[in-house]
């Protein structure tokens, strides 16, 4: 399916110049008056080696269909991440790297969507959302309202985010899992 080149994502996989590749990140653009472009930081999937390229807004690019399933984190093994397919229960074995930055957020028996292309899986999503619990954060103040000002926190998994100042250590918060952001406090 061709896609302007104005409408690429990161997360997404192209066919460029023959090759397969995973878009990792974006910058978009816009040199005084002339027309907005996007650069684009894309990984080939077979070799690893990573380019960069300019796209304009009307150019128009091949994203490739991906089949998508639905798997079950287990554990880490080395280098690589143990999923369970959730429909046979066969295992599969995927590199960290395809997880990305999100990594620290993945939890056991967590349900992970995983994307392959003629069976070779490509890109693993986690949840947009997940429950995490503050460990260290500074202690609430009297009198101090949440309105715009945020506080220095500490999640389990040693992450920091910017919380609001009624938060206190102990709380479980939802936090998003793509920037690393407080989301609201988890209901129990």
């Amino acid at each position: 399916m061709k896609i302007d080149g104005s409408a690429i994502r990161p997360g997404m996989v192209l066919e460029y110049n023959g090759k397969l590749v995973l878009v990792t990140t974006i910058k978009i653009g816009t040199p005084g008056n002339l027309r907005s472009f996007n650069q684009v930081e894309m990984k080939d999937v077979k070799t690893g080696t990573k380019t960069n390229y300019r796209f304009s807004s009307d150019e128009k690019v091949e994203r490739v269909q991906l089949d998508q399933k639905s798997y079950q984190y287990l554990y880490p093994e080395g280098d690589m991440l143990v999923f369970m397919d959730n429909e046979n229960y066969e295992q599969i074995h995927m590199n960290k790297e395809l997880v990305g930055e999100p990594i620290k957020f993945l939890q056991e028996n967590m349900t992970v969507m995983i994307e392959s292309y003629e069976g070779e899986p490509l890109s693993v999503a986690l949840p947009e959302t997940v429950v995490m619990e503050i460990v260290d954060t500074e202690p609430v103040v009297k009198g101090q309202t949440a309105a715009s000002s945020y506080k220095p926190a500490t999640l389990t998994n040693g992450v920091r985010v910017m919380v609001p100042p009624f938060i206190e250590s102990g709380t479980r918060v939802v936090v998003n899992t793509i920037n690393a952001s407080y989301v609201e406090r988890a209901k129990n």
